[in-house]
This record gives C-alpha cells, structure tokens and sequence, in this order.
C-alpha cells in the first residue's frame, strides 16, 4: 500500500516486531484500502515463508486464498451491514474462542461497515475486546467512525485507529497506467486524470471507471470517451456559458440549458463543473500564472474569461453556485432544470445588484471603505442585494441599480459630523447626537428619533414629541439638561429646551392610527437623511415593518 504508508510501515513494523494489537478500526472514506490493508495483515500474520520486514510473501497457499478472498479457516469477512445485530455479535464471539487451525497462526476477523453494528452488537463485543482469546485479532473497517463514537464510545478505547487518506491523483494516475500497460491499451494522461479526479480520491472509484471506459472504448481510450462514460460537459460549453453571463445575455440562458438536456447531460454534473469552472476563474484571476490542470489549449481562453470578471465577482458568483451545492436542492429536486436556470440568471444579472451593506452605510453617513476607486460601483454580496431594473417603476437607466439620484445618493456619502459641528442646523445637530449616542439618556433613543425638532428662536429649541410612554419623561428637569448638554457639543451652545406635544390635529390622548405612525417614522428617517426622501418618490418604494 505504497498511497497509505503511515498505515502500511506502522503495521509491518508491528509484525516483525511481535507487537500486533488485537484490535484495530481503520477509518476513511471508501475505496482507499481499509479491506484490502486488512487482508494484507492477515496474510503477513499466517505466511510461513514472511520475510524478516514482516511482508508477506504472496505465493504460498495461504497468501494467495487470502488474497483471493476465499474460504480460509482462520480469515473471516464478515459484512456488518447485514449482520448487524446482537445475534450476529455473539456468534461471533463464539467463534473466537477457538483456537486456529495450525500451531503458530492467528484467527482473523475483518468486519467491514463497522459502524452499521448496533449498540446491542458493540456490548456483546466489549467484554471479548477488553480480554481477547490468545492469537484473535479483529480488524473493524469503518467509513463514518463518528456513529461508532456515539453507539459505542468504549470500543474505541479498546482499538489502535489508523485514519487513511484519500489517495492523490497523482497516485491514481500511476496505478491505472499500471493496469493498462499489463492490457497493452494506450491513454492520453489527460484522460487518466479525468478518471482520476472524478474517482474523489478513491482507488476502488478510479478503477470502475476505468473499466467502464475501457468497455465503451475498446483498444483504444481517448479524452472524449472518457468524458461520454462519466456524463461530464465539455469545456467548451462551459466557455460559452462565461461569455453569456460576461454579456449578460439572460435569454441565452434558457437556450443552453435546453441543448445541454437535448445532449443527455446531467445537471448536477453540469453543476460540479461549473463550480469547479468558477474555481479555476478565481484562481487565474488572483495569480495568472498558478499551475492548474486545464487543457493546454484552452488555458488562455479561460485566462481571457478570467479577466472579464472582477476578483469580488467571482467570489459572489462561486457562492452563489456553492450555495445550490450545500443545500443538496438540487441532486433533491424533481425539476432541477428550474434551478439551474434560475442560478445561472442570477450569475447573469449580478451587474444589477447593489451590495445591502452597502446601502445601509451610504444612507447611514458612514464614510465610504478605504481603498476602493473613485466612481467605482458598490460591490453586491452573495448573501443579499437589493435589484431594480430598468422597466420597473422609477427605475433608472440600463446598469443603474438605483436609478439616477438613488445611485447619487449611494455614491456620495455624506461628509463627517466633525467637519459640520461648526455649522450644523438644528435638525441636523438633533440627527448627529443620536447617532452618536453620547448623553442620550437610557431607553428613549427610539423615542426621540420619532420627535421633531425646530429652532424657536435664537438659542431656543423646540422639541415636539409623540405621545407614548417616554413622553412624561420629557417633564423631568435632568431628562431635559441632558438633553441640552447633548446638543451643546454640536450647535456650539448650550441650548434652552421646548417641549410641545409633536401630534398637530389631534389630542395627546387619542387613538394612533397604523397610518400615523407610518408617517411619523418616514419624517423621522427623512430629517436623518434628507436624499432618502427623493429616493423614495423616485422609486415609488414603501415603508415595511
């Protein structure tokens, strides 16, 4: 096991040495070698002609019906998956309390899909694990050792683990070469790598697939072929479909979905290529010379397909991509060409979107982040974005999220309160203290953003407040100095503060209609932010709990 030998030397050192445990749980995911790894050491165990490494020979007898995974007295396999239970569990602990069938062997029991035992199962185990019969090894071969850790944590206790890794396609390429050059059939590397990285680090995978291929092929095996037997999209569509998104051609879209479902591609297959296909946008975008593994011949046209795209483009369109693969809806749908069409429209429409982060610090008088360039657009992030098209109501011209003056008012950011505290009018200093928060007394910041304020004449402010619960604080002599010490920082003087009820038409005592509130709390964002107010004529938007 030349992919696996952290695993392999540890066991063949173990041997030689008489140091073997009596039992092991070998984890990873399938089809790295845990089962053969396993049959490996029983044949190392019962060789007579083992060498003084602890290798076994693989001629004799006993080698090769092990090898072979026939009968063998003292080598059982036994499938958990469909002898899972207490029964099974002690029928097998039965079985090890006899001795091997010749002097100086050892028993050997390999379960495989160890985690399918049942809790039952594992505590009849324990007892035989925690005292094991003389020359009884087990071997438990697990692909999710974490069920394991939940049905029956003391058994781990009781096993050496040894974790594989998933096998390189470096590794994979070098094996399956092997076995072409024993049939005599040729490859392009190319082809090999395709079945390589489709097999997801797994030996057992790569090798199916190469039979397949091989099936289809016959004596000769090309990239195409390959490409026909594992469902996968060429590249070349996948370039067409960068140049539909980079022009932002969204009736095309529908188009080449249909003609990749016309041609029997899968879309989850198209999927994973697509991620992959974005992946390999970014990684070209960040450093154009990276090593990847591309067709020489294509290369540059990736490379060009790269350069359409801004880095924070296609870190928005490879989560958006990433998301349909978490959520597994698509591999779970029953329509999956809506969803397909559906994410590759959003790709196209990404030149519309205004990032919300983005928005809430233009309208809230944060200043702009360092760094960006004058007159760039606001970068939309993958997590929400508010669209507005250009037919919508109020909508601006082509490209413009916002339309015209919501764009301007995104745009140009107002300036700091420092640089205004020597000139700012009332309402402005009222805005610029509660944002700030400093001396606002406890619990009536919403209150007093709701309040209106005016100047009564020279170093008088009138405060006309709603009625509500916190407007009887407004008659307590510190609630108002606090008030006016506030201010004094912003308008240059302390302030004499005026109370009046803000609720012109109607009694303090009457009833609040829905509407009324609405409109208080509209003026109220107004006075924060005076361009909001044009933004909403223009844009027809409404005001949303």
């Amino acid at each position: 096991m030349a992919v696996q030998e952290h695993v392999s030397e540890t066991l063949k050192r173990a041997v030689s040495g008489g140091r073997v445990g009596h039992a092991y749980l070998f984890c990873g995911p399938r089809g790295v070698g845990k089962t053969t790894l396993a049959r490996v050491l029983a044949m190392a165990l019962n060789c007579p002609a083992r060498g003084d490494d602890g290798e076994p020979c693989g001629e004799c007898e006993s080698c090769r019906r092990i090898w072979g995974g026939h009968t063998a007295l003292d080598v059982v396999e036994i499938d958990a998956a469909s002898n899972r239970g207490v029964d099974d569990a002690r029928d097998l602990r039965e079985r090890a309390m006899y001795a091997p069938s010749e002097e100086g062997r050892y028993k050997i029991y390999i379960v495989d899909e160890a985690h399918m035992l049942t809790r039952e199962a594992w505590n009849a185990l324990l007892k035989i694990l925690e005292e094991p019969p003389p020359r009884v090894i087990f071997v438990f071969a697990t692909t999710e050792p974490q069920k394991i850790q939940q049905a029956a944590a003391p058994i781990l206790s009781r096993c050496q683990r040894f974790d594989f890794r998933r096998i390189g396609v470096a590794d994979i390429v070098t094996r399956l070469r092997s076995v072409l050059e024993s049939e005599a059939i040729a490859a392009p590397e190319d082809a090999l790598r395709t079945i390589a990285r489709k097999a997801d680090g797994g030996m057992r995978d790569a090798l199916s697939l190469l039979d397949q291929v091989i099936a289809l092929a016959g004596g000769e095996l090309g990239q195409d072929t390959v490409r026909r037997v594992l469902g996968l999209v060429e590249d070349e569509r996948y370039l067409e479909i960068l140049d539909i998104i980079g022009e932002s051609r969204h009736a095309d879209v529908f188009r080449v979905v249909e003609e990749l479902l016309d041609d029997g591609y899968d879309l989850v297959e198209f999927h994973q290529g697509l991620l992959e296909v974005l992946r390999t946008l970014l990684r070209l975008r960040l450093s154009p010379e990276v090593e990847l593994d591309l067709r020489p011949d294509l290369r540059d046209a990736f490379a060009q397909r790269a350069m359409v795209f801004q880095v924070a483009d296609l870190v928005r369109m490879l989560s958006a991509a990433a998301e349909v693969e978490g959520s597994g809806s698509l591999r779970k749908s029953a329509n999956p060409r809506v969803l397909v069409e559906m994410l590759l429209l959003r790709l196209s429409y990404l030149d519309r979107t205004v990032s919300l982060e983005d928005l809430v610090r233009r309208l809230g008088g944060a200043p702009p982040a360092r760094g960006g360039a004058a007159g760039e657009r606001p970068a939309a992030s993958a997590g929400g974005a508010l669209t507005s098209g250009k037919d919508g109501p109020g909508g601006g011209e082509a490209g413009d999220p916002l339309g015209a003056v919501a764009q301007d008012a995104l745009l140009e950011p107002p300036d700091p309160p420092a640089a205004l505290r020597s000139a700012l009018s009332v309402e402005e200093a009222w805005a610029a203290w509660l944002d700030e928060g400093k001396g606002v007394p406890a619990g009536m910041s919403s209150f007093l953003r709701l309040s209106a304020v005016e100047s009564a004449g020279e170093g008088v402010v009138r405060v006309k407040a709603p009625p509500g619960p916190a407007h009887e604080r407004l008659a307590d002599p510190n609630v108002v100095s606090g008030i006016a010490d506030g201010l004094a920082a912003y308008l240059g003087m302390r302030p004499e503060i005026q109370v009046a009820d803000g609720v012109e038409g109607r009694e303090a005592a009457s009833r609040i209609t829905e509407e009324e509130v609405r409109d208080d709390t509209l003026k109220a964002l107004y006075r924060k932010e005076p361009r909001l107010e044009q933004a909403v004529e223009e844009l027809d938007l409404e005001l949303l709990d």
